[in-house]
C-alpha cells in the first residue's frame, strides 16, 4: 500500500521535565506520594532522560491528579476524538481530499475505553459517509501503530480502490493517577498526549511515492507482566519492568534481521532514554535521530510515536529510497513494516 499523506496533532498545552518536577516537589505530599516517592520522581525528572518538553490534554495537572477514573475517562472521550480529528484534517488537506471521500478510518488507542469508538466520533465530526467502514484497535499498547497499518493493508488487497485513513491517538494524560509504584512513578516523567494520522492507497500517486510492504511481528506472552497496563481500582496502571529496554532491543533485533533491504534509517517507537539506547547498541552504527527528536519534543506518546518519526524523517530527507519502521509494547510485542520509495517525490 502507498502512503498518500501524514500529518500529526498535539494538545496546545506543554510543561518541560522541569515544570513537572516543581509540580510533584509542591504537590506530591497531597495526593499521597511519599518522601522516597518524590525523590524518584526528582532523579527522574532532573537527570538527562532526553525529554524536553510532553504535551498534555488535561491542562490542569492539580485537577487531573485529583480525579477519579470516571472522570479520567470522560477526559479521554472529549480529547481524544478531537486530537484525532485535528490530526486527520490535517492529513485530508495534504492530500487534497476531503473526508467523505475516505471509505475506512481505522484507529488505535489503549489509554481510555469509548464503546462506540473513537472512530463514530470522529466520522461525525468530520462529516464522513454513512458507509465509511470503521474499525477500533485497543490494547496493542505503544506498538499498535504497525499492526494498525498491516490492517490497512489488508483491507486494500482485498479492495484496491478504497482510500483508507488510519489514527494512532494517546490521550495519556488521561491515564495519569499518583502511586508509590515504580511503574507509576515512571509513567509520569515519560508520557505525552499526541495523534498521528495517514491516508492510504493500494496504487501510488505523485504525493510521496511511499510503499508500506514486508510487515512482521513478534509476541511473547512470557514477559506479558513486565509491560501491561492493569486495572487498579478503575485506573490505568502502567506496568514497566527494568529489563524493557533490553527485552525491546532483542526483539527489534531479531525483526531487523528479516528485512528485504538495508534502510536509510530505522525510525523506532521512542519507549524513553534507556530504550534508545538499547536499540542503537543492538543495531550498531544507527543513531536513532527522528525518534530522538520525538522524545525530546513530546516524550513518549505511545502508539503514535513511530509515526511522528516517520513525519519528521520525510519532511527534512529527500534522499531516502528505504525505510525501516519498529514500534513495541504490551504483550510484550514488537512489529515493524519496510517503506520504499517507489518514483520521486513531486516538488
Amino acid at each position: 500500500m502507498y502512503l498518500r499523506s501524514i500529518a500529526s496533532a498535539f494538545p496546545k498545552v506543554s510543561f518541560t521535565q522541569q515544570d513537572a518536577l516543581e509540580f510533584f516537589r509542591r504537590l506530591g505530599p497531597d495526593f499521597g506520594l511519599t518522601a522516597r516517592s518524590i525523590g524518584l520522581l526528582e532523579k527522574i525528572l532532573s537527570a538527562d532522560s532526553g525529554i524536553e518538553k510532553r504535551h498534555f490534554a488535561l491542562c490542569d495537572p492539580e485537577a487531573a491528579f485529583a480525579s477519579n477514573p470516571g472522570t479520567l475517562n470522560a477526559e479521554f472521550e472529549k480529547h481524544a476524538p478531537a486530537l484525532s480529528a485535528e490530526a486527520l484534517t490535517k492529513a485530508l488537506d495534504k492530500a487534497g481530499l476531503k473526508a467523505d471521500e475516505l471509505d475506512a478510518l481505522l484507529i488505535c488507542t489503549c489509554t481510555g475505553y469509548l464503546c462506540p469508538g473513537v472512530t463514530s466520533h470522529v466520522a461525525e465530526k468530520l462529516g464522513m459517509r454513512p458507509d465509511t467502514y470503521l474499525q477500533d484497535s485497543v490494547g496493542l499498547g505503544c506498538g499498535a501503530a504497525i499492526p494498525l497499518l498491516r490492517s490497512a493493508n489488508g483491507m486494500l488487497a482485498a479492495e484496491p480502490g478504497m482510500k483508507v485513513a488510519t489514527i494512532c491517538v494517546e490521550i495519556c494524560s488521561a491515564a495519569f493517577f499518583s502511586a508509590n509504584d515504580p511503574g507509576v512513578l515512571v509513567s509520569l516523567c515519560l508520557f505525552g498526549d499526541g495523534a498521528s494520522a495517514s491516508i492510504w492507497e493500494a496504487t501510488p500517486d505523485n504525493t510521496t511515492g511511499w510503499r508500506a510492504h514486508n510487515f512482521h511481528t513478534l509476541h511473547d506472552p512470557s514477559e506479558r507482566e513486565k509491560i501491561r497496563f492493569v486495572n487498579d481500582h478503575g485506573h490505568l496502571r502502567n506496568k514497566l519492568h527494568r529489563s524493557v529496554p533490553e527485552l525491546a532491543a532483542e526483539a527489534v533485533a531479531d525483526l531487523f534481521e528479516k528485512r528485504t533491504a538495508d534502510p536509510d534509517q530505522i525510525l523506532a517507537h521512542t519507549g524513553g532514554r534507556d530504550v534508545i539506547l538499547a536499540l542503537e547498541r543492538k543495531l550498531p552504527n544507527r543513531h536513532l535521530t527522528e525518534t530522538r527528536h520525538v522524545l525530546a519534543n513530546y516524550g513518549n506518546v505511545s502508539s503514535p510515536s513511530v509515526l511522528l518519526a516517520l513525519e519528521q524523517r520525510l519532511a527534512t530527507c529527500h534522499d531516502d529510497q528505504n525505510l525501516w519502521l519498529t514500534a513495541f509494547g504490551a504483550g510484550f510485542a514488537a512489529h515493524c513494516c519496510e517503506m520504499t520509495r517507489s518514483q520521486p517525490l513531486s516538488r
